[in-house]
């Protein structure tokens, strides 16, 4: 098992994309107070808000939240363990260059009061109240323009930048650089937001990516799915070092990301769902990315996309990469290990169990050790997770919008050659790579 100890502490997990009850195809359960709880839950001290765009969210926020002195905001009445930062997440589809551009952008305000004013600027060029993630007819790069003007500490990030529909440097309608989209306005995002379908160990094949920070985050539509994937820094944490960081003016506290397997993602390789096909990169090219069973055009996945444009080989890791975890569910571990679906009764049962006593889901995922996991949750539970911990996976990839499948019990996940020691974690008793 990996020991995780030399980590300095105190760690703060981010999670900084996040929608509310205001998005479509979203939990009623996606406001201020559900959020906290459930940060709590699983680990996380610093929240994005969600969609502070939308006007009825934006009035509950200016209610719910009040001001810390980090100069990031806590639930009204409650203790700073977990602390919320304003983010808003907005779609742009506009022409450029003869070519229809469907990006998605994320951004992070300081305060409220630059919060209203980005909401009263958007508001006279589109209809926010139609969604908290409102469409606008204007470039990405106009958003960037717009958001220095008001407040150049505004934090903009493109967001999921592979997905093949909506994102920056997507197949189907992105570009094929951030200075193609962005152009002088470039130097003015603060990361790029790599997307459930990548991690950062693909984005490293592309050059051009190095001039920003790699975040990871959930995206999450329900409150059980925060964290899922987050940011880890070092502790204590203001706005200003959020800044910093991201800005890579402090790349020391930037610790490491935690991960999907990206082949879980549902746009990880190219496909076409109606005809239940899928292809590796290698034979989307064979195939003249078309499927095989109807002939129509697949839909590009991000392994496919990362190919196009990569300038090095796999495997090549920059000078100052900040290293990653991929992590499983905690639900999700234990119901592969019991034998049953995620929201039986057993499992939440047992999910509820392992939370209370270690804590949080994230202390649990990366830091218990596997006798104390043994006693509270049963022998087969720790197996799968330092099965997880391992990386001795099996994995059927996403795409074309369907999910994959990670799998930690079938032949081929755990060899019998695989030290308990060894693995994707090991990395971290030494500290991140530098």
């Amino acid at each position: 098992m990996a020991d995780l100890s030399p980590q300095p502490r105190p760690l703060v997990f981010a999670d900084l994309h996040l929608h509310s009850k205001f998005s479509r195809a979203t939990s009623s359960q996606m406001e201020v107070a559900s959020l906290h709880y459930w940060g709590r839950r699983k680990g996380l001290q610093l929240l994005a808000t969600g969609d502070f765009t939308h006007p009825e969210y934006f009035r509950q926020l200016t209610e719910q939240l009040e001001p810390d002195e980090s100069g990031f905001y806590r639930l009204r009445g409650a203790g700073p363990d977990v602390r919320f930062v304003l983010s808003a997440e907005t779609s742009h589809i506009y022409k450029q260059a003869g070519k229809t551009r469907r990006v998605h952008m994320l951004f992070l305000a300081r305060s409220l009061e630059t919060a209203r004013e980005i909401n009263r600027a958007l508001a006279s060029r589109g209809n926010v109240a139609s969604d908290g993630r409102p469409i606008f007819g204007f470039s990405a790069r106009h958003l960037c323009e717009l958001l220095r003007g008001i407040d150049p500490e505004t934090l903009v990030i493109p967001a999921h930048i592979w997905t093949p529909w909506f994102s920056v440097l997507g197949e189907q309608s992105g570009f094929d650089s951030l200075e193609e989209c962005f152009e002088d306005e470039t130097g003015f995002l603060a990361a790029a937001e790599t997307g459930l379908s990548s991690d950062p160990e693909m984005n490293w094949r592309l050059s051009q990516l190095d001039r920003v920070a790699l975040i990871s985050n959930s995206d999450a539509h329900s409150p059980s799915r925060l964290g899922r994937e987050c940011n880890v820094f070092r502790g204590p944490l203001t706005w200003t070092d959020l800044g910093d960081i991201l800005r890579r003016k402090d790349r020391e506290r930037f610790r490491f990301t935690v991960e999907f397997f990206p082949e879980e993602g549902k746009y990880h390789w190219p496909g076409h769902s109606a005809c239940r096909r899928s292809a590796s990169p290698a034979e989307y090219r064979e195939w003249g990315g078309r499927c095989p069973v109807c002939g129509k055009p697949f839909t590009g996945g991000v392994a496919s996309r990362v190919e196009q444009l990569a300038d090095r080989p796999a495997g090549f890791v920059p000078p100052e990469a900040v290293p990653s975890v991929h992590l499983i569910p905690l639900d999700e571990i234990v119901a592969e290990a019991l034998g049953k679906k995620p929201a039986s009764k057993g499992v939440q049962r047992v999910w509820d169990q392992l939370v209370e006593q270690g804590g949080s889901e994230l202390e649990i995922l990366l830091f218990a050790p596997e006798n104390q996991v043994a006693e509270w949750a049963g022998g087969r539970v720790a197996e799968a997770l330092m099965r997880m911990r391992r990386g001795a996976v099996s994995a059927v990839p996403g795409y074309d919008g369907v999910y994959g499948r990670i799998r930690l019990f079938d032949d081929e996940a755990a060899p019998a050659d695989v030290a308990p020691d060894a693995g994707q974690l090991s990395w971290l008793e030494a500290g991140p790579r530098r």
